[in-house]
């Protein structure tokens, strides 16, 4: 049976970032191809055509298959781990070391494996003989022998350690063409979302647009225990060979604290402006919403009218999943 690891990373070493991320994500293949036709099935009943990408998330006309999608891949007990790099200490090493950034950035490509795919495989059974990496397409990847270090670094740790898996294959697919990596893509852009504090932004409402979506799919049933329990998150920070393990509780619980006051201040703004025969665009211009954020007001009348936040999101999930 075949094992196939997703690998993707955000922000990439950048002078202009604080951080950059790596992330990894393992699933046999039976279970890849039932989440995926799952996925696909909520993109036919919600009419999505385009693909899951957290940066593009900047209108909540897609709300509904946004939060369908990571409120039914929270359910499929995955595990995701994400490495992150501190860029100004990095960016120091290399200067000390007299390296040029791409000869940085190599040097991350061979000790990611280390990191993040082992952690994913040392479990795996016997059953696991054959092992894929599938990387997000990236045209500096082939320059830089990406695939190549993965896979070689991938059986030398293998063999060294006594693991029965080989990892016959490393390579790239267009993320309009996988779930998966699309996934991984939505997980790792919630996780820089919150560790670097974007929600802070209310200037602007692309971040407020995001927050709205993270917050709503957190306080669905269990979703933010298992979203604490099944990220792995590492950080670098250059001490030495050692690697710290991060508390992604710390981070939920400031976005919580911080949307949970935000939206209070929201619908009391509401109430104060509300008429009795205003209509939702009435309400909407009042509080000088664009039409981009139509839902999240919509969340908010629900909840101002005693009915949960997702009432009118929520409702067709079972029926999607029950037809």
């Amino acid at each position: 049976m075949k094992y196939t690891i997703f690998f993707d990373e955000s922000n990439k070493l950048d002078a202009e970032k604080k951080y950059s991320y790596y992330g990894a994500y393992g699933i046999d293949e039976t279970k890849c191809d039932s989440i995926t036709a799952e996925i696909e099935k909520i993109l036919r009943m919600t009419g999505k055509t385009s693909e899951f990408h957290f940066t593009e998330y900047n209108n909540d006309k897609d709300l509904t298959p946004y939060i369908y999608c990571l409120h039914h891949f929270i359910k499929t007990n995955f595990q995701i781990n994400i490495f992150v790099v501190d860029n100004d200490i990095a960016f120091k090493f290399a200067k000390t070391a007299d390296i040029s950034v791409t000869e940085l950035r190599n040097l991350f490509y061979v000790k990611i494996p280390e990191r993040l795919f082992y952690g994913l495989t040392r479990g795996l059974s016997n059953d696991y003989r054959k092992v894929e990496i599938v990387v997000d397409h990236s045209p500096e990847y082939g320059r830089m022998r990406v695939y190549s270090k993965l896979k070689q670094q991938m059986n030398a740790h293998a063999i060294y350690r006594g693991m029965q898996y080989y990892v016959n294959k490393a390579w790239y697919k267009e993320s309009h063409k996988s779930i998966p990596l699309q996934i991984i893509d939505l997980i790792m852009g919630i996780v820089v979302f919150l560790m670097e504090k974007t929600y802070l932004n209310i200037d602007d409402d692309k971040p407020i647009i995001k927050s709205d979506l993270i917050y709503r799919f957190l306080i669905e049933d269990n979703n933010i225990d298992l979203f604490q329990a099944q990220i792995n998150i590492f950080k670098w920070d250059g001490q030495k060979d050692t690697i710290h393990e991060v508390n992604i509780s710390e981070y939920l619980s400031q976005f919580m604290a911080f949307k949970a006051q935000f939206d209070v201040n929201e619908m009391t703004k509401i109430l104060n402006i509300r008429n009795p025969t205003d209509t939702t665009k009435d309400i909407r211009l009042k509080m000088g919403y664009t039409n981009n954020q139509l839902r999240m007001l919509l969340g908010y009348l629900d909840q101002l009218s005693g009915r949960g936040r997702n009432t009118f999101i929520m409702q067709n999930y079972n029926k999607i999943f029950n037809a």
